[in-house]
């Protein structure tokens, strides 16, 4: 390629032929380039045709050019009267025309040595080719042979043949052009040229050489700046791309739209939101605002980076906007859940702006798929887009899949399985794969191994869905079984099949089979991952094995495994289960120094272990510090100041999760009547009981139904809690009568309480609960005989009561106090204490209340036995080991008796301590010796 290093230069018209083409057309027997063109000069007399410039070209061409000897003549014709035509529309008409009589030859020296020079032109000569069924890399064969045949070319064409060499990968001629160049000497190149020669080298060598080429130029213009950072973008050098653009700016020169667009689109997805913002600086500063592409890169770039507020503001700010500018920022608030706000834009967009296409509702549907619960509102959404005349293509149906993969639902996932096959969109794998997880999710395995075993090609997806439904449904050894299918198949399982094995021994409690998956995986070259660990510690969280949980997060922290936030959350559900207070602050200091707290989900997991903890005021300051509070978090919160009893206080912030524009669920409704339950507000509870169906459109659900029963019962109203139950359009259960059946134990009506208790012998007849409040009951009544009856009952049926214990967290020690069993090892100090205690309780006129011993014994006995009461010991041990002020927290496992709510009231006053008291869904804060309680519990 020596000719390379000398400029073909043409003579009079870009359309003519030199001496070394007739040489080459008359010997390249191949092509049969025989024209017989004899070359011409101003002095040709021109044929009488009568042509216009522009308008009667292509009429030349298509006249009577039925083969490809009329072509040629007509070319021959046409060069004799070059100047009377547009060069540009005579090169693209002979083009097409030769192309159309498979003469690639042809086409490309018209393209080559007859096309006007701009950088874009042989984009179009490549699609032209493809578009008549050619092959693309024969431009390069012609390229070569012409070449060799003497034609000596500019730089120009140089440049394009790069770029041709760069879209066909053909790295070997692009190569030999550079080394062509070498000899010539790069320094006085064309940046056309140069800039070719990077954008080849990025593409089909190294960015490396790209970036040496460019820092040895001498001098850049816009176009080299430009070229160099979309070769480093497009290799995945985005921080080098941005360091370029930062050189380019400080060097005047000025970035391509293209470039910008491009660099916003890294910077969404690398997470660059400090780039992405120095970007639209200087968008704004060159006056881009008014690019529409440049506008809808901005929209995507910071609702990827969690700036939805930026995006609108970048939307609302557009004068123009196109469909895509739509769709990005619809597409931005379906991304965060913000399904209503999205379906107001779309509103918007009917009303002023473009009419919606298929990416605008399969982004609702998307968003609506994401969020869960929302199904009904996905069929909305379907038949709205077929009203528009759009048909639902595989992305809307999987989207629809996924929305209606619940519980429940398994009869409209079998209609849009039918709709799927009627329309023939099974082929589609991720449909497949999708239809495979709705019948997972909807409990219905037979189908979900139909559609399996009918795939042509399964993907590790599809395995992955099958082996997490059986998993999950406890079926591990046909999931095991499938695992080793899939290996005889030639697809290794990932961690994600691993992941579901992991899950479903933990979630069966099977905690050493799930450890023991752990270690095959680590044989099978499988790394486990903390989605591996987290799913263990849900899983034991799931099954109340709390303590597992513990020691399987420690076992994880030694691996050297870093928590997520699901990891963490899942982990302060355990402490909150524990009351491990302590324990959840550190958890806490982690959070807020490994930046976790601004998850809503974490935020939340932290102001449930605060309250289930007794520390109100802390989940209170968790819960307002989140920004975009999630319903859970509500619910939560609600469910907190419930459990403390504190009515007034759960129901304002009911109040405020309503003025925030956030929907109630039955989890919500749930938190409410607990909060009136528990603060003895009975109007408010029928109110919000009424309000559910009709105002919000709750269905109640037995529990709904039992907070109700409880409520009225514990408040005196027994009657109107008979009334409830009879009326009530669900069947009672064993909640239902054994709430009934403590509120006759509160007030000691025996007769109802005997109806209850008759129930619930049927429903839960090894329930120790339900016949100790019996024998309390009946103790209450002096009624020996009838305690000794139920104690025999309970022994015929081999009920077992549990034991009871209360525990307190000393520093990092926890102390647990059994009513029967192991003594604490500093029992004798403990009780001495007590009765010093007890002795100062008297004088200031505590009476013990002896009705909570149910043995029938002497009065005396019955004091003594008080003082072995568990919750006793432990906040006797608290207030000696806990110095100063602190507070003392207690747990215990069973209802405190209203001895010990009396004994805790007395003792805040006399060592002037808060007492947390922790029982079951109850929180009893003792203070100067009142109870949060208002002893209603």
């Amino acid at each position: 390629m020596e000719n390379l290093c000398i400029p073909f230069r043409h003579c009079y018209s870009s359309l003519f032929l030199h001496q070394s083409q007739q040489k080459h057309l008359s010997n390249c027997s191949s092509a049969c380039f025989s024209l017989d063109i004899k070359h011409a000069s101003f002095e040709t007399t021109p044929i009488s045709v009568s042509l216009e410039p522009s308008s009667s070209s292509w009429d030349l061409l298509s006249h009577g050019c039925d083969n490809l000897v009329s072509v040629k003549a007509t070319h021959a014709r046409m060069i004799r009267l070059f100047d009377r035509f547009d060069l540009e529309f005579i090169a693209k008409c002979l083009i097409s025309r030769y192309l159309e009589f498979g003469e690639v030859g042809y086409a490309s020296v018209v393209f080559f040595l007859g096309f006007p020079r701009n950088q874009v032109s042989w984009r179009d000569f490549l699609e032209e080719i493809e578009n008549f069924g050619a092959e693309k890399y024969r431009v390069l064969e012609e390229f070569v042979q012409l070449q060799n045949n003497g034609v000596n070319f500019d730089e120009v064409v140089l440049a394009m043949v790069l770029r041709i060499c760069t879209v066909l990968m053909n790295r070997f001629l692009g190569f030999t052009i550079h080394g062509g160049l070498i000899k010539r000497g790069l320094g006085d190149l064309d940046t056309r040229l140069v800039s070719a020669l990077m954008g080849f080298y990025g593409r089909c060598a190294s960015s490396d050489i790209a970036n040496k080429i460019f820092d040895e130029m001498p001098e850049r213009d816009d176009l080299a700046w430009n070229e160099i950072t979309m070769v480093n973008l497009r290799s995945g050098r985005w921080e080098m791309a941005v360091k370029l653009f930062r050189e380019m700016q400080f060097s005047g020169a000025k970035a391509y739209d293209g470039t910008i667009v491009k660099l916003l689109q890294v910077c969404s997805n690398e997470g660059g939101l400090a780039e992405g913002r120095q970007i639209h600086g200087y968008v704004l500063r060159l006056g881009f605002e008014s690019n529409v592409s440049m506008c809808n890169s901005l929209i995507v770039m910071y609702s990827r980076n969690g700036k939805l507020e930026s995006s609108r503001k970048v939307f609302d700010s557009m004068k123009d906007r196109n469909l895509s500018s739509w769709n990005s920022i619809v597409s931005s608030y379906t991304a965060f859940g913000y399904v209503d706000d999205a379906m107001g834009l779309l509103e918007e967009m009917e009303r002023c702006g473009p009419k919606p296409d298929i990416v605008t509702w399969n982004s609702l549907l998307s968003g609506h798929a994401s969020k869960g619960g929302l199904s009904g509102d996905a069929i909305a959404i379907v038949k709205r887009m077929q009203i528009a005349g759009l048909k639902p293509n595989t992305s809307s149906i999987s989207s629809l899949l996924q929305a209606i993969a619940e519980p429940g639902l398994l009869k409209l996932g079998k209609v849009i399985h039918g709709y799927v096959i009627r329309n023939q969109l099974w082929y589609d794998v991720y449909v497949e794969t999708t239809l495979i997880d709705m019948y997972v999710k909807t409990g219905c395995l037979p189908y979900a191994q139909m559609v399996f075993d009918k795939m042509d090609e399964k993907n590790i997806v599809a395995w992955n869905s099958l082996v997490s439904g059986l998993s999950y449904a406890g079926l591990l050894k046909d999931a095991e079984a499938l695992m080793s299918r899939m290996e005889k198949e030639g697809i290794k399982p990932d961690d994600v099949t691993w992941n579901s094995l992991v899950f479903g021994y933990a979630t069966l409690g099977k905690t050493e089979k799930a450890l023991t998956v752990i270690g095959k995986m680590k044989k099978n070259g499988v790394a486990p991952t903390v989605v591996s660990w987290t799913a263990i510690l849900s899983g034991c969280t799931k099954n109340g094995n709390f303590r597992n949980a513990l020691k399987v997060f420690i076992k994880m922290q030694e691996e050297g495994v870093c928590p997520n936030s699901a990891t963490i959350s899942s982990l302060l559900s355990v402490l909150g289960c524990l009351s491990l207070l302590y324990s959840g602050k550190e958890v806490h200091s982690f959070c807020l120094k490994n930046n976790l707290i601004r998850d809503a989900y974490v935020a939340t997991a932290l102001v449930d272990m605060y309250t289930k903890s007794g520390d109100l005021r802390s989940a209170s300051e968790v819960f307002w510090g989140i920004e975009n509070k999630p319903l859970a978090s509500w619910n939560c919160m609600i469910m907190g100041y419930a459990m403390f009893g504190q009515g007034e206080e759960g129901i304002a912030v009911f109040n405020r999760m309503l003025e925030a524009g956030m929907e109630s669920d039955a989890i919500t409704f749930t938190s409410v009547l607990s909060v009136c339950k528990n603060s003895g507000l009975v109007r408010e509870g029928w109110k919000y009981f009424d309000l559910m169906r009709s105002h919000y459109g709750v269905i109640p659900t037995l529990e709904h139904c039992s907070c109700m029963v409880d409520m009225l019962g514990r408040s005196g109203y027994l009657d109107e809690a008979w009334d409830f139950i009879q009326t009530m359009p669900l069947k009672p259960d064993a909640t239902i009568w054994g709430a009934f059946l403590s509120s006759c134990k509160i007030h000691r009506d025996l007769e109802l309480a005997e109806v209850a208790w008759k129930r619930l012998q049927v429903l839960e007849p090894h329930n120790s609960a339900n016949y100790m409040t019996m024998i309390n009951l009946y103790s209450n009544l002096n009624r020996w005989e009838d305690v000794d009856h139920i104690r025999g009952s309970m022994r015929n049926h081999r009920v077992r009561i549990q034991n009871l214990w209360s525990r307190i967290q000393i520093d990092q020690t926890v102390h647990i106090f059994y009513a029967e069993g192991k003594a604490h090892p500093d029992e004798g100090e403990i009780y001495f204490e007590l009765y010093k205690l007890v002795s100062e309780m008297k004088k200031s006129g505590y009476v013990p209340d002896t009705s909570c011993i149910h043995l029938n014994v002497s009065e005396s006995e019955k004091e003594k036995l008080l003082m072995g009461h568990t919750e006793k010991l432990a906040i006797t041990y608290g207030l000696i080991k806990k110095k100063g002020l602190a507070p003392i927290r207690v747990f215990k496992n069973t209802s405190i008796c209203s001895d010990c709510h009396t004994v805790a009231k007395y003792i805040s006053v006399l060592r002037n301590r808060e007492i947390f008291l922790h029982e079951g869904s109850r929180v009893h804060h003792f203070r100067d010796g009142k109870c949060s309680c208002n002893d209603s519990w």
